[in-house]
This record gives structure tokens, sequence and C-alpha cells, in this order.
């Protein structure tokens, strides 16, 4: 045991020369500890019982994470008693781990302590094998920036029956790599510093000339942020976007190549303002009519609207009539954006799909077209609602059924029931106006029958106003003998041609 940690020291003292701590720069390290395996106080065991301890070693290789964590790899060879077989049999062990280590404070500390976790994989010199977790505390004391000797000691709990463990262990650890040095205050320099603006020559970029930290040790004479190396102007200060040179009218040319320092202008026309003969806005190399002001929507040029409206001439298609943008520069009255050149109904709001005109009854058929306009109906009765069969039938009975006394245009009282049918059937067919013809047989001449046939049309037509159907929807006229629908020469066509006939028209 004595030799061991004998040892350990030694080789602590020999490495300890010329190091530095395990950062980003130098993220790599090797470790080197004796490691006490105690397999007894877990197991049954007495935790005082050092006797009964075993020994080990442990290599191990860490990689610098972030600031205050390290990744540790160790690699572990000893041999181990459980409190069962303390006499009857000892194990060899290699355990191979992977653990996160956490520094509790900064590497500039002397003494630094850690904390550790992780998973391990033990075997077994029988065969087996076990899954461990270790975690654990353990103390870094700093000998020098690269060196530090180290006390730790670690819970191991085992997913296997009685092989929970401690282990503690002292040694050292070695970080590699050639990277810079940190001038701790009051401290020598390890490495040389030829100009003294405290960056070692190895990574200053200017090292016969001080700079400052942040520029790589290079100087910057006018302060701008930019190295006199990469800097265009380096003795006036500029912005990083302008190579260091300052831009004094602010255009985006810097001063040294703006033929117009003083004078905001284009890139184009290196830093000079462009020229604008009329003053129009619109430099003349853009300008459609350079020596005419005009507006910068139409290339410089002036906008000729002849009516007025807003709208120019080269894209009115009615320049000569005013009209809104939206319906192009033409004229629509009804304002439902389809110029009246365009629309079928120009004083009618309508829509697209029917040329501008609408469908006030909503029947998919367009006023312009529809014999109904404020009636639905469908197209086969252009728009106007069908008559039904039976009101159509009361219009064919009342033919016969509408009396008068003979000769005269006196109605009889059994006409009136039919007439008030007939005036129900106009109220319910407001799009609907009625057409009255009154008819006669051939007895009697020709002119008489045409006067009579008229008269009777006429009762008829009075009555149905006292019944309250608008005269504006009724016409009535007489036909004489003109228009027979059965034969004269026979009593029953005689009668059948004595007749009122009642005609529904579309409004």
């Amino acid at each position: 045991m004595r030799k061991l940690i004998f040892c350990v020291l030694l080789c602590t003292l020999f490495n300890s020369i010329n190091i530095q701590a395990q950062t980003a720069d130098n993220p790599n390290a090797l470790s080197f500890r004796a490691v006490f395996m105690d397999y007894q106080s877990q197991n049954g065991g007495s935790f005082g019982d050092f006797k009964s301890y075993n020994n080990g070693f442990e290599f191990a290789y860490s990689r610098y994470l972030a600031n205050k964590i390290n990744l540790s790899i160790p690699l572990k060879i000893g041999s181990v008693q459980s409190h069962e077989n303390i006499t009857s049999l000892r194990k060899r062990i290699i355990g191979l781990d992977a653990t996160i280590h956490y520094d509790f404070l900064d590497d500039d500390k002397k003494i630094i302590p850690y904390g550790l976790g992780g998973i391990g994989f033990v075997s077994e010199t029988e065969g087996s094998a076990n899954i461990q977790i270790p975690l654990g505390l353990g103390v870094k004391f700093k000998i020098n920036e690269r060196a530090f000797f180290s006390w730790q000691s670690e819970y191991r709990l085992a997913l296997a029956e009685d092989r929970n463990n401690l282990h503690h262990g002292i040694g050292f650890t070695y970080v590699l790599g050639q990277g810079g040095i940190k001038k701790a205050p009051g401290k020598t320099m390890l490495k040389d510093d030829a100009d003294g603006d405290g960056i070692i020559d190895d990574v200053d970029l200017c090292p016969q000339i001080a700079g400052p930290k942040e520029l790589q040790g290079c100087p910057d004479s006018d302060s701008d942020g930019i190295a006199d190396f990469e800097d265009a102007c380096p003795l006036l200060a500029g912005p990083k976007s302008l190579r260091g040179c300052p831009d004094s009218d602010g255009d985006g040319v810097s001063d040294n190549d703006d033929d117009c320092p003083n004078m905001a202008g284009t890139v184009a026309n290196n830093g000079c303002p462009e020229t604008d003969t009329d003053n129009d806005g619109v430099p003349d190399n853009a300008d459609k009519c350079p020596n005419i002001a005009g507006s910068p929507v139409n290339n410089g040029c002036p906008i000729v609207d002849a009516d007025n409206d807003g709208v120019p001439d080269d894209v009115d298609k009615c320049p000569n009539a005013a009209g809104p943008a939206n319906s192009d520069g033409c004229p629509d009255v009804d304002n439902d954006g389809i110029p009246d050149y365009l629309d079928k109904c120009p004083n009618k709001a309508g829509i697209n799909a029917y040329g501008g005109c609408p469908d006030t009854d909503n029947d998919g058929i367009d006023d312009s077209r529809d014999r109904c306009p404020e009636s639905a109906g469908p197209v086969s009765n252009n728009g106007c609602p069908e008559i039904s069969q039976a009101d159509q039938d009361v219009l064919d009975l009342a033919m016969r059924a509408v009396q008068f006394d003979t000769g005269k245009a006196t109605l009889k009282s059994e006409s009136f029931t039919i007439l008030s049918q007939i005036a129900g059937i106009m109220n319910r067919y407001p799009s609907y106006n009625l057409s009255i013809s009154g008819h006669t047989d051939n007895v009697g001449g020709a002119a008489t029958n045409q006067a009579l046939s008229e008269r009777r049309a006429k009762s008829c037509y009075d009555y149905l106003i006292t019944q309250g159907v608008s005269s504006s929807r009724m016409n009535f006229a007489g036909f004489g003998e003109s228009r027979p629908i059965a034969d004269n020469n026979t009593l029953r066509g005689k009668t059948l041609n004595r007749r009122v006939e009642f005609n529904l028209i579309p409004r």
C-alpha cells in the first residue's frame, strides 16, 4: 500500500512542470488513480474493516464539454472479495465507466471540489458481469495550471445481488495539449509575448505590434473595431460594411470611393446625385420624358387624362367619357362594376354572370329575359310562375259558365261565382295580366255581333274591377262572329261560339 501511494505522488510531481488546466483550448486529459475497493460494508460486512479493502488501478481519459463539465471514461482493474467469500474466493474485475464530472468552483481556484455520476460495466473472472451506477464526490488540488492531485470516493449501486460497493481513489490528472495560457495576476508568463500586449506570440496575429485581445493582438489606430491590417482606412474610423472607411454623406459609398463625398448620391453614380433635368423626382437615366416633368408611376412622363376621371388615357378604355377605375375608366351608371358599354342592363345594377342585369326574383333568369322579373318561375315558362291546372280549369270553364241575357251584355247572376274565382286567380298571380275577349255566333248582322261581343267583354271587365282587380292589369276586346270554335250550323255549335275567353298573359 505504501509503495502504491509513493508511486502516485512521484508521478504527480514529475508531471507538474509547464502545464495548464483542462479548457476548450486544451480539452483532453489523462488520469491515473490508485483505487481502494470496499465490497464488504455494503453487503453485510463492517464499514470499519479496512483490512478487507482490496486495491486496484484506474486509468481515465477525460474530455472538456463545457465550463466546469467534463466527460470521463475510466478503466478500472483490481480484485475484490464479498462478505460471504472473504476466505474462499478472490475475484479479478475489469470495469469501464462513463461519468460526467461537474466542478463546483472555477479552475482558477487552488482547491476545486467536484461531483460525478454515470454508468459502468464490470466484468468478473468467472465470466459474470453486471451494470453499476457510480455516484461520488472528489476534490482536486491544483499543483499548477496543467496538473492536479485528487481524492475521490464513489458509492456504486450494482444491478446485481451482493455487488454494491464503495471505491476510494487517490491520484493525479494531466491536461494534454499546447494551447495558450491565461496570465494570472502577479504571475510570470510561461510563453513569449514579444510586444507585451498580454497575448502570447503563438496566438498573436501581430506578435511584434501591441494590440487588444478583441483583435487578437493587432493594433486599431482609428479605434473603429477593425484591425489596421484589415482596415482600408486605418487612420479614419468607419464601419465594417465599408471596410473601415468613413461615409460622410451616408449614401453607402465610402468617402475614398465617393466622387461627391459631401452630397448623398447613388452607388451606380459613384456616390453623386442623379441628374434630374425636369425636377420631377425621376433621374434622367430612368426618365422617359427627361425634359418634361411627369409622374414616377409613368416613368417620368406626364399622365394624360382627357376625361379627368383619374384613369390615364393609355389604360382608359373610354378616354373621353369619365368613369371609375374599377370599370377601366368607362361610365357605369348603375355602379355595378360593369361598364355601360358591356352592361345589358346599364340602368339596373346586376352581376357579371347575367351581363350586368339583375335577377330580382332569384329564379336563375335575369330580368332582361324574364317575362315575370318579380315572380320566380321556370325557364320553360320564361321565368313566370306556372298556372296550376285547377286555375286553368276555372279559366276554361268560364267560357261556358259566364252567361248574359239574350241579345244583351247584362251578366246573369250565375256568372258572378265564376268571375269571383277569376278575381282570386288574378290575386294569386300578380305577375300576370288578364286578356278578356268576347265572341258571338253568326245569328244577326256582323256589325251587331261585333258590338255585342265588345259590350259583353267589358261587362266582365267592369265586374272584375268591383272584385278588386286593377284595371291596369286587364284589357278587353270583342271579335264578333269572326273566331268560331264550333259549327254555327248546329245548335250546339252556336252555343259554344257564344262565349267570353279569359287568358292570363305575363306582364
